[in-house]
């Protein structure tokens, strides 16, 4: 049985505020700290880059996970692990060699993830999933904040757990995009053991009252994997 983890989405914090954020995340004994890259071509939007990175690392010890949501991943990767990523997500559909880009950032002594997109075909990830430390299924349209769960990813997701059960693997999975109180519970019942939250941690004042709650509903079912 896994754990289930909580990460945090950054994008939907006040950055005007971070370090408070950061703080009120750790308070909130949330896993890690997730951090969206857009490249404008990727996806339609700018969003973050090396600089925040850097800055979050120096305010916490949690993880910091950095997902690139750009074109070329392989060309920026080092920059990332260097800024103070722990975990480094690419996406298949970007325009790279995955295996290469997964190689690299292992080699730099950091953890990587493949990322696929909620119109990929999971069976397309198949060939990668002996080398990465996680899969990360997206849930929504990567690149825009607020989108509704595309229920249909959690068949993908029980694909994956079956994928990796059947053969003897040893990644995690991950859900990003939509997850809420009420979906939190189906992705972990589908095969999750990482939940990306953006919204439901920033918008009620009580960040420690919603982890407990979004904690309580992934253990009601108990953790996947």
């Amino acid at each position: 049985m896994r754990t289930v983890r909580l990460a945090a989405n950054l994008l939907a914090a006040d950055l005007g505020n971070l370090a408070a954020e950061v703080k009120r995340l750790e308070e909130a004994h949330v896993d890690a700290i997730h951090v969206d890259v857009m490249d404008g071509h990727f996806v339609p939007y700018f969003a973050l880059g090396t600089e925040i990175v850097q800055v979050v690392r120096k305010m916490t010890r949690l993880p910091i996970e950095v997902h690139l949501m750009i074109q070329q991943p392989d060309r920026y990767a080092r920059a990332f692990v260097e800024a103070g990523a722990d975990l480094l997500i690419v996406h298949l559909e970007a325009y790279h060699d995955p295996r290469r880009t997964i190689a690299l950032v292992q080699e730099m002594g950091c953890r990587c993830s493949l990322a696929i997109n909620p119109m990929t075909l999971a069976e397309k990830a198949w060939p990668l999933l002996k080398t990465v430390d996680q899969l990360l299924c997206m849930s929504v349209n990567p690149g825009f904040m607020g989108q509704p769960f595309i229920i249909e990813v959690l068949e993908k997701v029980r694909l994956a757990r079956c994928h990796r059960d059947k053969n003897h693997l040893q990644f995690d999975i991950a859900v990003e995009g939509g997850v809420s109180d009420e979906t939190v519970g189906p992705c972990v019942t589908a095969g999750a053991n990482q939940v990306v939250i953006g919204g439901p941690l920033f918008i009620p004042k009580d960040a420690v009252e919603t982890t407990r709650l979004l904690r309580s509903r992934a253990n009601e079912v108990g953790a996947g994997g």
